[in-house]
């Protein structure tokens, strides 16, 4: 049988046999099957007896400032698309700092590199009030669509760009829509990064790990029902949209606020200020905030500083492999 592809003199191809098809999920061995469930695992929970004050909760609260980035990211470029993630920088995001500032309780800020880069007076606003600062891609690109060397590029491209705007390092990443490759971890590692806030494993931090060996990497988890976006996203184009009342949203997230209160662990919220910042939205945040406050011994913290307890509970010190800082 002709093996190779050969174009004759005459203009005539020759094919070999047709590649073989990929596997179906069910005719994967459990080795295959192990590969992938154990490329990242979650490992120790890394709640503390208490967190500092002796709070029996920890909240972080986190916002994406995605403004046009997931539109320009799939090259939708319409003037129309394009104005609904400027709400974020202009509408939303000042609602967001003064709740915030009102309050006196810290955030951290999850912002592609082009949008530090398009907007620095927001990126100056959030640093101003003390608030953190945290890498989210460069353009809110795929990370499962990139070969290794692209994510390492862009993941690069943005923590250089996020130290030279606000003028620190960032130390954590929330992947852009939580999207994680096999190879995301192995740079989260490369980059010395403290922490990572993309995957779903537990309501708890806990210590990421790589193929069964521990990494040091602690992981804040989210989930999708506690976030802005499944409730409030909107597409014109899409054949289901959302129709939840903001008070319902609000109800959920207290119920989540209550079961880590009772568990004395952690309790993530992320948001978007061009989706929580409208104005009928704003006002469920703030009674959140409110609701929260109520109870005794609570602790707003930043992610970074809830990393920074939580990974006391590594019992031994993993050294992250590094790589050289230029690329």
């Amino acid at each position: 049988m002709i093996s190779l592809v050969c174009v004759l003199a005459t203009g005539l191809v020759v094919q070999g046999p047709p590649p073989k098809r990929p596997q179906k999920p069910w005719q994967w061995s459990l080795g295959q099957i192990r590969e992938i469930t154990h490329t990242v695992q979650p490992g120790k929970n890394l709640t503390p007896k208490s967190w500092p004050g002796k709070a029996r909760v920890a909240v972080a609260l986190s916002f994406d400032l995605d403004n046009e980035t997931p539109k320009l990211r799939d090259n939708r470029t319409s003037p129309a698309v394009i104005a609904q993630g400027q709400y974020g920088s202009r509408a939303g995001l000042p609602r967001v700092l003064e709740l915030l500032r009102r309050h006196r309780i810290p955030a951290t800020f999850f912002m592609p590199a082009v949008i530090a880069k398009l907007y620095p007076a927001s990126v100056k606003a959030v640093v101003k009030a003390g608030h953190e600062v945290g890498i989210h891609g460069w353009i809110h690109e795929r990370n499962s669509k990139l070969t290794e060397a692209e994510e390492r590029l862009l993941m690069g491209r943005a923590l250089d760009m996020l130290q030279k705007v606000t003028g620190k390092r960032p130390v954590g990443i929330r992947t852009p829509s939580w999207d994680f490759s096999p190879h995301t971890l192995k740079l989260i590692q490369e980059f010395g990064l403290l922490y990572d806030s993309s995957l779903m494993a537990d309501d708890r931090p806990y210590e990421l790990l790589s193929h069964g060996k521990r990494t040091g990497i602690v992981e804040l988890p989210v989930e999708w029902i506690l976030d802005d976006y499944p409730y409030f996203g909107f597409s014109r184009y899409a054949a289901i949209r959302p129709h939840i009342g903001p008070e319902a949203v609000l109800d959920i997230w207290k119920k989540e606020f209550d079961g880590a209160y009772k568990e004395r662990t952690l309790f993530v919220l992320t948001m978007h200020p061009h989706i929580i910042g409208h104005r009928s939205r704003i006002v469920i945040l703030d009674k959140l905030v409110r609701y929260i406050k109520r109870h005794k011994r609570v602790w707003f913290a930043t992610h970074e500083a809830v990393a920074r307890v939580a990974k006391r509970g590594i019992s031994r010190k993993v050294t992250p492999s590094r790589r050289p800082l230029g690329r």
